[in-house]
Order: structure tokens, then sequence, then C-alpha cells
């Protein structure tokens, strides 16, 4: 009987947080659902507390069931890349898979992998969300470059990504497989349950910003967007769910400078996993009004809700939210956006955009992402 595909996994995971880990445990299950012996080996440190914009990187969630996950991986430490790599390489993997996000991490994972190819055995892919970062900063794209040294194939999840590929290496082997469903939040509850554990008033309706708050995701745009009138005659509120990774100050100036204290609900502690789907049940629409992006994981939930969404034209977004049948694609301006948010009220469109949703979701399977990750290897 032929052994199952051992497949090793390096990046961020439970008892990590966040959009990463998500994406990562999701990954490893698809393959363990599919006979694999896949594990992930996780950061015991990710980030130094003092580059660390948020208040802990740590999840207040149990661990996983039943999902192999080894706390080893330290990003600042060149000797425990050392150790790694070569732990790695004697256990002989068929497949490394590494999701890439930001530069600060190429000089870890880059070594890591090259010490793990020595055993002339283990494939290298990488899963990238970005490489040049939304905020760059000096000496990006060289740390870009040497990342990329060091696999044998990529997998970008936009459009967008791809073109940077080909300026980074036009020979290297590279596939786009759009980002898979967040399938793993539960099942959608009644929307007046959901209000409920919230404790939201049921005589408005609720547009959802959902996520960190990062100055590239334009929340501002969205609470100028709310100074318009015409949402304050439309009985519409504004849910801000999200921990602010950058400084708060200029939001709430915006907010006291049109007086939306009655308009917007600031809820900004980290969301963990198990009260996902209270905010996004309790919404009629999500919007995400981003400055720039490649992709949003934030699509990709809305979308396991069936829910209507509004983004801006800004790098890949647009590639995944059909204009004028999942929702609406506008320009990153405030009065484009309020725009936008009226004619979905008043339009009526949320029935429809929502069993377009239900039907545009399908091409985001985890099997996809799976079966891309085979044919780049089999390249």
């Amino acid at each position: 009987m032929k052994a199952p595909k051992k497949i090793v996994l390096i990046g961020s995971a439970h008892p990590l947080r966040g959009g990463l880990a998500t994406f990562n445990e999701r990954l490893i299950r698809e393959y363990r659902n599919n006979g694999a012996d896949a594990f992930i080996y996780t950061f015991s440190l990710q980030y130094p507390s003092l580059l660390f914009p948020g208040k802990t990187q740590m999840s207040s969630e149990p661990a996983p069931e039943n999902l192999p996950i080894f706390v080893k991986v330290n990003s600042i430490n060149p000797f425990n890349w050392i150790k790694i790599g070569l732990e790695l390489r004697k256990l002989n993997p068929d497949l490394v898979i590494v999701k890439y996000w930001m530069p600060f991490m190429a000089p870890c994972f880059g070594t890591i992998c090259r010490i793990i190819k020595r055993n002339k055995h283990s494939r290298i892919v990488t899963i990238i969300d970005n490489l040049i970062p939304h905020e760059s900063r000096p000496g990006d794209r060289l740390l870009s470059q040497y990342w990329i040294g060091s696999v044998d194939g990529c997998i970008a999840m936009s459009k967008s990504v791809m073109e940077d590929l080909e300026k980074f290496d036009a020979h290297k082997p590279k596939l786009y497989c759009p980002h898979p469903l967040y399938d793993n939040f539960g099942d959608p509850i009644p929307k007046q349950e959901a209000l409920k554990r919230l404790n939201l008033d049921p005589g408005f309706r609720y547009v959802l910003f959902f996520g960190f708050i990062r100055d590239y995701k334009g929340l501002d745009l969205l609470l100028e967007a709310f100074s318009d009138d015409r949402l304050r005659q439309l009985k519409i509120k504004l849910l801000v769910a999200g921990e602010f990774y950058c400084d708060p100050k200029p939001y709430h100036e915006i907010i006291a400078n049109h007086r939306l204290e009655e308009q917007v609900i600031m809820s900004n502690d980290f969301i963990p996993d198990s009260r996902v789907l209270n905010y996004f049940c309790a919404a009629d629409l999500v919007v995400q009004p981003y400055k720039s992006a490649t992709q949003s994981g934030v699509t990709q939930i809305a979308y396991h809700f069936n829910k209507p969404m509004i983004i801006t034209d800004v790098g890949g977004l647009a590639e995944f939210v059909p204009h004028e049948k999942v929702g609406y694609v506008v320009e990153p301006i405030p009065h484009e956006i309020s725009d936008a948010i009226v004619r979905f009220y008043q339009e009526n469109r949320e029935s429809e955009f929502s069993a377009n949703a239900a039907l545009e979701k399908q091409k985001y399977s985890w099997n996809k992402m799976t079966g891309a990750i085979d044919l780049l290897l089999g390249k």
C-alpha cells in the first residue's frame, strides 16, 4: 500500500490568531480530509512585540481538533531557521507549502526552505498574498526576490499578484488560483437572531466593515460616505468590526466632525472565529472600501454567508465581485460609495445579490486550491 503524501505547511496557525492562521489551518485540513499526512509548523515567535500593531497575537479560541500543529519557528532567530530547516530536511516531506504575505518573513522562510531542498526530494510551493506590500518599506523587493528564489513554484491568489510575479521571475512555474471560501465560521443564522446576539436595534439596517483596520483599507472613505444625508434618512447604521492596526484618532475625528456617533457602531476588539457569523448575519451588505489591495479574505467570508458586497476597483478585488450581480464595484471615493449604498437599499437588491452570491461562491472551493498546487508541481 502506497504511503500517504507527507505535507508540511510553514506559517501562522493556532495558538496564533487571524486570517493567515485560519487559511493555513483550513488548507491543511483539506489535505488531511483527502488522506494526506499533513501538518503545520507554526511560529513560537511570529512578530516581535515592538513590530506588532495589535493588542495580542494569540488566539482565545480552543485549538482546532485533529490538526497537528507544532509551535517551533522563530521569525527573527537565524539559529532557529537552521535548526528547523535541518529538522524538516530530515523529515523529507513530499511537499512544503508556505503562505507568503510580507517581506519581513523572507529571510526566515527563505533560509528554512533552502536547507530543506538539500534533501533533493521535497518540493516547495508558496501561496502569495502580496509580493509588494500595501505599506512598503525600503528593501521589500530584495527580500521578496530572495524568497521567490527559494521555491519551486508559486500560486497567486489574484491576477495583480501574477503580474507582479512576472516582474520578479518570468520563468518560475506559477498559477493563478483565487482565494478559497472561508467556510469554517459555522452555518448562517437568521438576521434577527444575529442582531439579538449583538444587542443591535432591529429597527435599523446594518452595513458591515470587517477586519483589521489599516489605513490602506479605506475605513476613512466609508465614514465620509456615511456623512451623506440620504443614508441618515434610510435608517442605516455602519457596523465596524475589527481591531485597529493603525492610529484610531483620525477615524474618531471623522465621526466627531460629521456627527456620526449615532450612525456608526465601533466594535474594535479582535473578533474571534466563534463570533464572526454574528456580524455577517446581522448585516445586509459588506463594504470593502480599500485604497489598495490584491485580494481579500473578507470577500470569501462574505461569500460563505451569501452577503452582497460593495468593493472598490483597486488591485484584484473586482475579480471576485461581479458588478451589478453580487454587488457594486466603485472607485475609492466617498460619494461613489454612498451612491452605491443608496442604490442597494432604494432598489431592494439584497435578495437578488444574495442569491447570486450563493451561486458565485461555488467557484471558490478548497479542492481547487489543492488541485492547482498539484497541477503546478506537474509542470
